[in-house]
């Protein structure tokens, strides 16, 4: 942390896999906001998603690993759908998630912003949707690894639209048996 915060505060990040801890192919470069150095030189920190690497292989290990990298971009995509139009139904399908989570989670009143979007092109929205998965690593290193934004919304908008049916089956029974 003190060699990053002394440079341009940017590091890979990869994930590794619990179960089998090997590391993933694809990663990203992290830069770093914001931070808060703790009392017992830990840290908290905020970062920023950049440019994507494709792991070519560790070139060392200590005192932190190093690797060798290929950086890579979405190609153009092969989908024949506009992928302004998906990137629009994305957001349509997150902003129904976020008020039917509001619903389920007794948050009464609390509305999705209006502009989730926030004026970003289809490709930045769709990394940024991919980490609001917060609490499905595995479904955003899928995500991460796609090389087609129409692929990655289209894959995002099936994602919004499974939670979407399983908060509407659950807003149904709240409402069938209120507490």
């Amino acid at each position: 942390m003190h060699t990053l915060l002394q440079t341009d505060l940017r590091f890979g990040l990869i994930y590794i896999d619990p179960d089998t801890s090997s590391l993933a192919d694809v990663g990203c470069v992290a830069e770093i906001v914001k931070h808060e150095r703790l009392v017992d030189d830990r840290f908290f920190i905020i970062c920023k998603g950049q440019e994507r690497f494709r792991l070519l292989g560790i070139v060392r290990s200590k005192p932190y690993p190093v690797a060798r990298v290929q950086w890579f971009e979405d190609r153009p995509s092969s989908e024949p759908e506009d992928v302004e139009s998906l990137a629009t139904d994305v957001e349509n399908y997150m902003r129904d998630v976020i008020r039917l989570s509001n619903k389920v989670n007794g948050k009464v009143g609390k509305e999705a912003p209006k502009d989730i979007r926030k004026n970003l092109f289809p490709t930045p929205f769709s990394f940024w949707v991919a980490s609001t998965f917060e609490g499905a690593p595995d479904e955003q290193q899928a995500l991460l690894e796609l090389e087609d934004t129409a692929l990655r919304l289209k894959r995002e908008k099936e994602t919004l639209r499974n939670t979407l049916n399983y908060l509407s089956a659950a807003a149904a029974v709240k409402d069938a048996f209120p507490a």
